[in-house]
């Protein structure tokens, strides 16, 4: 049950069919919006009625009109309610009508969600419980959670197969060049300033790697944001397509950790040069 002074903006973006309806504080509605699985479940459409009986002693029964049908992706949400006026609730409960079953309070900052808990929960009184979304709703944010652990798993491995690759290819151009070494060596030059030349020829290609590399992953972001064409199993994910958020700052701290990584990774193979001889190298074949 809700009020006149709910918020439908959530549900407003979730609606597939038909519309929200108003709540008024002068007359009682019939009009209810229901999910996408209900609907099918009960073979509703929009615009029909139907009845809905109470279990309360004695059994009590209403009719309602469907006003439009939602689709959240949440399976918990989808599976368990429907949207209708308080008043009925109020009547059939027998409550005054100020009495309620309780309030959504809604943040702008999820990061102040602990401490508005622990405010809200001091002032109601002792008579009465705050529950957060995150209490509420537990298996998804800890599925959540999980996803997060999976980035950081998936950006450290990609960090470490990017520095092995970038080791194989600066070793490569070492072995290649251990002749050029020794000649370099033997007109005079240090170990420093051959390692120099050689980790800013590794850095031209990893900045060659991240150019070509942004341009395609944020390629591929922008169609999804536009087309929408990578879709998911709303059953396990919440969510009909692939979410994509193009952080500027997170692309480019992405691309500095990426750079910095492999550069510090390279400073390993380059002391190899310090090892190779005049004598030896320029002999080498």
């Amino acid at each position: 049950g809700i009020g006149k002074d709910y918020d439908w903006n959530f549900f407003e973006n979730k609606i597939i069919n038909g519309s929200t309806f108003k709540v008024s504080d002068s007359s009682t509605t019939n009009q209810v919006i229901l999910s996408k699985h209900l609907s099918k479940k009960l073979q509703l459409q929009v615009g029909e009625k139907f009845r809905m009986y109470f279990i309360q002693e004695p059994i009590r029964q209403r009719a309602f009109t469907v006003s439009g049908i939602y689709e959240t992706g949440m399976e918990q949400l989808d599976k368990s309610y429907l949207i209708g006026d308080i008043k009925h609730i109020q009547k059939l409960n027998k409550w005054e009508t100020n009495q309620i079953g309780g309030f959504d309070i809604i943040l702008n900052d999820y990061d102040q969600l602990e401490k508005m808990d622990d405010f809200i929960y001091e002032y109601i009184g002792y008579d009465l419980q705050s529950t957060k979304i995150t209490e509420r709703f537990q298996e998804i944010f800890g599925w959540l959670d999980l996803l997060d652990l999976n980035v950081i798993i998936i950006l450290i491995f990609a960090g470490i197969v990017a520095g092995i690759n970038m080791i194989s290819a600066l070793l490569i151009l070492i072995l290649e060049k251990t002749e050029m070494i020794g000649i370099l060596k033997a007109l005079g030059a240090n170990n420093t300033s051959i390692r120099k030349i050689f980790i800013y020829k590794a850095a031209y290609l990893i900045g060659k790697g991240l150019f070509w590399g942004n341009i395609i992953g944020l390629s591929i972001g922008l169609l999804q944001l536009k087309f929408e064409f990578i879709t998911l199993p709303e059953e396990s994910y919440y969510l009909s397509v692939m979410p994509v958020n193009l952080n500027f700052i997170h692309i480019l701290s992405i691309n500095i950790g990426t750079f910095t990584l492999c550069l510090l990774m390279l400073l390993i193979p380059s002391f190899l040069i310090s090892k190779i001889t005049p004598s030896k190298a320029i002999r080498f074949n």
